[in-house]
């Protein structure tokens, strides 16, 4: 084969038991026999050789080596042994399925530290009966230190967000994804191992929360951009809607490891488990996921539909091409990433970023106390233990699951993300009031208006979290540059991410001075109402198209 070789126009084409073989007869500057690339397209999917045209069929060419290598190293084993490529269709729910997991791991490793609040800060009652929680959280400012740490985690999560949508849009976000997992899962099992090695100092666990913090913001933008780069925006509300409940999976696996942990082992488990499975989690990513359908020659999600033909003979051919133009060096034609000010210039980012400010910190509160206000709150007449408030909470994120679907399918199906978020975040003033006032009734009406709130109060993060942040990322201002996906998810999601740090913080000095857990609840109303507001003039410009496509 060799590498001064110029493709002639030359193309062949047979068909035989429903293949189309192409073949291109590349030009040399020698005197050797003909050499060509030689592909067969059987269901869409593309198997690319070179022909040598000495030793015959069987040698990979120069490109499609180049190009090979660019794939995570499973893939590339897999593909090789396969010995053709995967659909567009495969490939996409393969990403779907790694993205999912990897995100799902992340909320998994975040939730222990609501279900073991009331280990590490029993009540009375739990003192009375031998309970004798953990220094430096079981003193009578347990909540507060507790609350400091909460904080400590989510501020710096939220302010490594920024950096790190800035550098997931210029890094190998399959790289960088991998390296925040391995990360993320050391740093929380560092928390935990704080039990084995019987730290008490509260600087310990503010410290590894910190670092634990910046390293999960890495998570986010990557699953986000992954995810805008594989699906168009077509039904990008409802595929993202139900993409989006690895957040809810996420919740209810850690809560489920966590409260077993207590009930089998210790506290220290809840974080170590955990921990583990989100590094393992990371070794898959290094080795299966596909960041782009470019990487793999296919054409790109967002593309016209000039350029995706279903035939399987101009799908082949797209692929051909694509695999040939990936394999060369970009260099200066590569798209510049967006910068940070150019970012927030997009229409709607600045508005969103604020709506989920508020959504984000309702959310947040009911991630990391709801298990603690369950257990000290009586449900007719009886207080439940730690281990099974943490195992109750579950339900709050099955409401979730169903939010997010259902969020997404209506803002496709009305073109109306703005309306849609408003409506939800409106609905669940009164249903929190309600979770409040009649919620200790009975088991049946607390777990039915707790999955009410979980709807109501997750839909609408999901939805800006998800299919918002995709489609501002995708912006039509920023005329087809792919390369601002993190950027713009990195400055909607940080945002959110301080009111998740500003949520749980307030909570927990609330609690520490007052068991009336009436004033927390003040507090969501309000933000709900600050987040319905802020998409005031984005309602009406929905509005107004909506009711113009009616006439």
């Amino acid at each position: 084969m060799r590498a001064n070789a110029t493709t002639t126009t030359t193309t062949t084409a047979a068909t035989t038991a429903g293949a189309v073989v192409r073949s291109r007869t590349p030009s040399v500057d020698s005197t050797a026999s003909e050499d060509r690339w030689e592909e067969t397209t059987r269901e869409g999917a593309v198997e690319g050789v070179w022909v040598d045209g000495d030793r015959g069929r069987g040698m990979e060419g120069a490109a499609s080596e180049r190009w090979m290598k660019k794939i995570a190293p499973g893939m590339r084993a897999y593909l090789t042994r396969r010995r053709k490529n995967l659909s567009a269709s495969q490939h996409r729910s393969l990403v779907l399925v790694l993205t999912f997991a990897a995100y799902a791991m992340y909320h998994a490793s975040r939730k222990p530290p609501s279900i073991v609040k009331s280990v590490l800060n029993p009540d009375a009652d739990s003192k009375a009966k031998g309970a004798i929680g953990w220094a430096p959280f079981d003193g009578e400012d347990g909540t507060r230190v507790i609350g400091t740490c909460d904080f400590a985690f989510l501020a710096s999560y939220s302010v490594g967000m920024f950096f790190s949508g800035h550098l997931g849009d210029r890094m190998d976000l399959r790289k960088f994804l991998t390296v925040g997992m391995l990360m993320s899962g050391l740093w929380v099992s560092m928390f935990g191992m704080g039990y084995y090695a019987n730290v008490h100092s509260v600087w310990y666990y503010v410290g590894v929360q910190m670092v634990a913090g910046v390293m999960q913001s890495s998570g986010w933008p990557s699953v986000v951009s992954v995810m805008g780069n594989w699906f168009g925006k077509g039904k990008r509300g409802l595929i993202m809607g139900i993409w989006n409940a690895h957040t809810s999976v996420g919740n209810m696996l850690g809560s489920i490891i966590a409260a077993s942990a207590l009930r089998s082992a210790n506290w220290g488990m809840s974080f170590i488990i955990p921990g583990v499975l989100t590094m393992l989690t990371g070794v898959l990513i290094w080795n299966f996921l596909v960041v782009a359908p470019e990487d793999v020659g296919l054409p790109p999600a967002n593309s016209s539909p000039s350029n995706s033909v279903h035939e399987d003979v101009d799908e082949e051919s797209v692929t051909r091409r694509r695999l040939l133009e990936n394999a060369q060096p970009r260099g200066a034609e590569r798209e510049k990433p967006v910068g940070f000010v150019t970012a927030l210039k997009i229409p709607g980012v600045i508005t969103f970023s604020l709506c989920l400010f508020f959504t984000k910190l309702v959310a947040y509160t009911f991630l990391y106390w709801l298990p603690f206000y369950i257990e000290r709150t009586a449900i007719a007449g009886t207080y439940l233990s730690a281990a099974k408030a943490g195992e109750l909470s579950v339900i709050f994120d099955l409401g979730g699951i169903l939010g997010g679907i259902l969020a997404g399918y209506i803002s496709d199906k009305y073109n109306a993300r703005s309306m849609t978020a408003a409506g939800f975040v409106y609905l669940s003033i009164p249903v929190l009031y309600m979770y409040r006032e009649f919620g200790s009734y009975s088991m049946s009406v607390n777990l039915a208006l707790m999955a009410l709130s979980g709807m109501l109060v997750n839909g609408p993060y999901a939805l800006i979290t998800t299919a918002v942040s995709a489609d501002l990322g995708t912006h039509e201002s920023l005329k087809g540059n792919s390369r601002a996906l993190a950027t713009v998810t990195a400055i909607i999601d940080g945002t959110g991410s301080i009111g998740a740090a500003i949520g749980p913080m307030l909570t927990g000095f609330i609690t520490s001075f007052s068991d009336d857990w009436n004033h927390v609840f003040y507090m969501l109303y309000v933000a709900d109402l600050f987040a319905g507001l802020l998409l005031t003039r984005l309602i009406f410009k929905e509005a107004r198209a909506l009711f113009a496509g009616t006439i």
